[in-house]
């Protein structure tokens, strides 16, 4: 799947942290992975981040949608968790919650060292 980019310092629950590399084989092999979840930036510039189970790209309307990918988690609570957890770090090394500027900084940063 050429359209999903993943955030090089991607954020990955404690649960999957060792199957990490074949999660991401499979998701972008799309193959079917119940129960996982994709933190994403979100589609619109408006809002900062979305998550989403992995069942949704199995739709046509995902097939050329372009995905930064954040994070992985597992399920709907440990996604719901992690995005809380991103909010909190961003605010806590910048003093306001502009998640999406501060990611792409990083993901700028790694790329021109």
């Amino acid at each position: 799947m050429d359209h999903i980019k993943v955030y090089r310092q991607l954020y990955v629950s404690e649960f999957l942290e060792k199957k990490r590399e074949k999660i991401l084989q499979k998701l972008l092999n799309n193959q079917f992975q119940p129960n996982i979840y994709l933190i994403t930036l979100a589609q619109n510039q408006e809002d900062e981040l979305e998550f989403y189970s992995t069942f949704l790209l199995r739709q046509h309307v995902y097939e050329d949608t372009p995905i930064f990918l954040v994070g992985l988690a597992e399920g709907y609570d440990d996604a719901l968790d992690m995005v809380e957890m991103i909010t909190d770090e961003v605010y806590q090394k910048t003093g306001n919650t502009d998640i999406r500027n501060y990611i792409m900084e990083n993901e700028n940063q790694e790329s021109e060292a």
